[in-house]
């Protein structure tokens, strides 16, 4: 039936673990009988969501019951009840049927969307500074566009660029992955976050012996900032109170506002937070910042990557603009 799709990889879970099973015995029918039956929660709802009858379902579901071995319903009071055989095999369905479902969802938009389509990967951190901001300044000018935005870490944001599954790539990084280009966008210069109140809030520029003894808030060990900003304080002999370790520029400042401690982030992440409990100062030392962007070079040209650079242009300069503002 229309709808139901091609479920091969059904037929593979059964023979694989019912080998005495005839492959002639199990058809695709069969398991779109099954999945309707699953779905619907009777056989005369199930014959009416595949345009057929009740008699020509139940004997379809018997006839697959016979087949395999095994029950996949129980008859309790008129009603079927999957037992967990039936239960076990109607996740290898739901799995099949998933595939085309997000063939049939790509198509939709594809519809939809006639008037272009951008797919962006990023780094995580990119998803909530400045692209919610460039993505909006962009649409103003291109209503129909449709953009697709995917968030990654190193390395599989630099193995997808390079593979050319995406008009367009943000990073942190410097060096072109294999097959790309790289344009450096922003670099500005990490800053010190701290919540209300805090004593270090009377210094218009933080030293690193200024956290000597303070309550510190770090990203996971092995981000990249962490390593940096770990050694020089190493270097400089200052001895932080560590007292949690979170993954992401967010949460840091999420942890930072609660008053468990100050940190050290990004400015474009620290920003959306000044004014909600958090206040940034620049450091005497500095730690840059970089926001790079990343051409496939082998993909198919899309005529509005243009378009959508001369938007992140202008975001990264009104997020410099900004910081510049808070920091004087």
């Amino acid at each position: 039936m229309p709808g139901f799709g091609h479920p091969v990889k059904c037929l593979y879970f059964v023979h694989q673990f019912i080998p005495d099973m005839g492959r002639a015995m199990l058809t695709h029918r069969h398991i779109e009988v099954f999945r309707a039956v699953m779905i619907a929660g009777s056989v005369t709802k199930a014959a009416e969501l595949l345009g057929s009858s009740q008699p020509t379902v139940s004997r379809e579901l018997a006839r697959l019951e016979q087949g395999i071995g095994f029950a996949l319903f129980d008859r309790v009071a008129g009603r079927l009840r999957p037992t967990m055989p039936g239960l076990a095999l109607f996740d290898e369905v739901r799995q099949s049927y998933a595939g085309l479902e997000r063939v049939s969802s790509a198509a939709a938009r594809l519809r939809a969307y006639k008037g272009g389509q951008l797919s962006v990967i990023a780094l995580p951190v990119f998803s909530h500074s400045i692209l919610p901001e460039v993505f909006r300044r962009f649409h103003e000018r291109h209503p129909g566009v449709s953009l697709a935005l995917e968030t990654q870490e190193s390395p599989f944001l630099e193995e997808w660029l390079s593979a050319q599954r995406y008009d367009l790539g943000l990073t942190e990084h410097d060096a072109a992955p294999a097959g790309t280009r790289v344009e450096l966008l922003l670099e500005v210069d990490e800053v010190c976050v701290l919540p209300d109140g805090h004593a270090l809030l009377a210094k218009r520029r933080i030293e690193l012996a200024d956290f000597e003894g303070h309550a510190f808030v770090s990203l996971s060990s092995s981000d990249p900032y962490r390593i940096q900003i770990d050694e020089a304080f190493a270097e400089s002999g200052v001895l932080r109170r560590s007292i949690v370790e979170t993954p992401s520029a967010v949460s840091v400042c999420t942890f930072v506002r609660q008053g468990l401690g100050l940190a050290i982030v990004n400015p474009l992440t620290a920003l959306d937070f000044v004014g909600r409990g958090l206040h940034i100062r620049p450091l005497a030392r500095a730690f840059p910042f970089r926001i790079s962007v990343v051409f496939p070079e082998h993909r198919p040209g899309n005529p509005l990557v243009g378009a959508l650079m001369a938007s992140l242009r202008e975001a990264a300069q009104a997020a410099h603009g900004r910081l510049a503002s808070r920091l004087d």
